[in-house]
């Protein structure tokens, strides 16, 4: 009886808990005096070497680095986010609530816990899951929010507050998308990731429009080449709609565009191009949530680049996805710093922004 009564209240706490961090989730956007103190505050707590190493997302699960490779850089106060990639429920929340435990004993800024839990991708990121319908077979917004509450319910039981979904490229023909788009009637792809995006917030979870400026429309897949868009970004016109209906994450694509004089990104993957991340996605649409990069340790278009993670950050990125070494990007970044004041501060706004969305998501009391 007492165990019930335990489960009971435990379940009400939770229920309560996240539905406060919710709410504070949708008023990011929102000035508010108090926050921007505290946000300050913490920012003044660090250092540069962790500050910068806020900005760093490594992997695990069973595609990801060792667990020892992991553990060792939470304890070292190297990394501010991880992605989980394949395995199980089981498995993810015994690997983070040893992290938690580690990163609150030495009173460190707590962990983002991220996930691919796209629905196409779902089943296959936490296996053992009950099947779900994949992306491409979701055709109303009410299938969207059944589904997007499905894979929140299981997200924040096992402790991940970032969501990187939903794909909003338009079509599922390509090679690298095929499922998991919402399909190739543009007005559908808006109205299904509008619907997904606002359930994945309102309960408290971080959701990603991706892949900025849109992978949909073109050839190959860039995890295994360098893929273009030629001439006009086609797919742009997806993005305002959802910037202004808050989502807070954006994902880059590793895609150069080329035959474009306005957007070119002058043989540089978009999510390394200045033109693309700055420029376009913040000054020109007025973006002013978190930049993320795609996976920086596994996409053609990128690996073949000396140093694109350094590159991904001047370029405007908030937080670099698997760079191939961790501590080698914090360094380059730092020697960065060091020579140039102006991306000093833009680095300094970048983790106050992290920050303050780990404030909002109720991580930092």
């Amino acid at each position: 009886m007492n165990k019930l009564v335990l489960t009971i209240a435990f379940t009400i706490i939770i229920f309560l808990t996240v539905n406060a961090q919710s709410n504070k989730l949708q008023d990011f956007y929102n000035y508010d005096p108090i926050i921007e103190h505290k946000v300050d505050e913490i920012f003044r707590t660090l250092n540069d070497t962790t500050r910068v190493a806020q900005m760093i997302v490594t992997s695990a699960g069973e595609l990801g680095k060792p667990e020892s490779v992991i553990l060792k850089l939470v304890s070292e106060n190297k990394i501010g986010g991880i992605v989980y990639l394949k395995g199980t429920k089981t498995n993810h929340k015994r690997m983070i609530d040893t992290i938690n435990m580690i990163s609150n004993s030495q009173n460190q800024l707590p962990i983002l816990f991220s996930i691919d839990a796209e629905p196409s991708l779902f089943n296959g990121r936490l296996q053992g899951t009950s099947p779900i319908m994949n992306t491409i077979d979701i055709k109303s917004t009410k299938q969207s929010d059944s589904i997007a509450r499905i894979i929140n319910a299981n997200l924040l039981d096992i402790g991940f507050r970032q969501n990187f979904a939903p794909v909003v490229d338009i079509s599922p023909q390509n090679e690298a998308i095929k499922n998991r788009s919402f399909g190739n009637d543009k007005g559908k792809v808006i109205e299904l990731s509008k619907q997904f995006i606002q359930t994945t917030q309102e309960q408290g979870i971080i959701a990603t429009a991706k892949h900025f400026p849109g992978h949909g429309l073109v050839k190959g897949d860039t995890h295994k080449k360098s893929v273009y868009i030629d001439g006009e970004l086609k797919e742009l016109s997806v993005y305002p709609p959802l910037i202004e209906a808050g989502v807070l994450s954006i994902m880059m694509a590793h895609i150069t565009i080329t035959n474009n004089e306005k957007y070119s990104t002058n043989g540089l993957p978009a999510s390394c191009s200045r033109n693309i991340v700055t420029d376009l996605l913040k000054n020109e649409l007025g973006f002013k949530g978190l930049i993320i990069t795609d996976a920086l340790n596994i996409m053609k278009a990128v690996t073949i680049i000396d140093n694109a993670p350094l590159l991904a950050s001047k370029a405007g990125n908030d937080m670099l996805l698997m760079p191939i070494d961790e501590i080698n990007t914090i360094n380059s970044i730092l020697d960065e710093m060091r020579t140039n004041p102006t991306y000093k501060e833009q680095v300094y706004q970048s983790v106050k922004k992290i920050i303050r969305l780990k404030l909002f998501l109720g991580l930092i009391q």
